[in-house]
């Protein structure tokens, strides 16, 4: 680039933003792989302060019924019981980074107690992280139903 003080001088170009976010991403994949742990232990756990934690306060959330929760009604199957989880066993996860944006699907076998009953079998789920300044926090997702055992 040719300036006019002078002579020739040459200017670099601004940082690549695709280098940025590679770079971004290579440090984010660790932490939504920590809070995925953390949210599997606080479901299983019934630990309404750490879901809360981790929730976003804007959450939108598919049962695998076909409801629509907020983050109150997702927390509220924790607080009454009305959801107890014992098992849940990943056996795949994909991640796919965007931005401050992370999206994770899931199959596992879960098993628990759902409103009075039982239940066991395989499920996907579909979650949608964003990054605030306080950390990760789930804002969208939706679990569905692939089948009994």
């Amino acid at each position: 680039m040719w300036l006019f003080s002078g002579g020739p001088k040459y200017v670099p170009p601004p940082p690549c933003p695709l280098r940025q976010l590679s770079m971004h991403m290579i440090n984010t994949q660790p932490d939504i792989n920590r809070a995925e742990q953390a949210l599997r232990e606080a479901m299983l756990a019934s630990d309404v302060s750490i879901l809360d934690d981790l929730i976003d306060d804007q959450l939108l959330f598919i049962g695998p019924d076909g409801s629509v929760l907020s983050k109150e009604g997702d927390l509220g199957l924790y607080r009454t019981e009305a959801q107890h989880l014992t098992t849940i066993d990943f056996q795949e996860t994909r991640v796919r980074l965007l931005g401050g944006m992370a999206f994770v699907t899931a199959s596992a076998f879960v098993s628990g107690v759902f409103k009075g009953s039982a239940f066991a079998g395989n499920f996907r789920y579909l979650r949608v992280w964003h990054q605030t300044p306080t950390g990760w926090r789930v804002v969208a997702g939706s679990v569905h139903a692939l089948g009994s055992s």
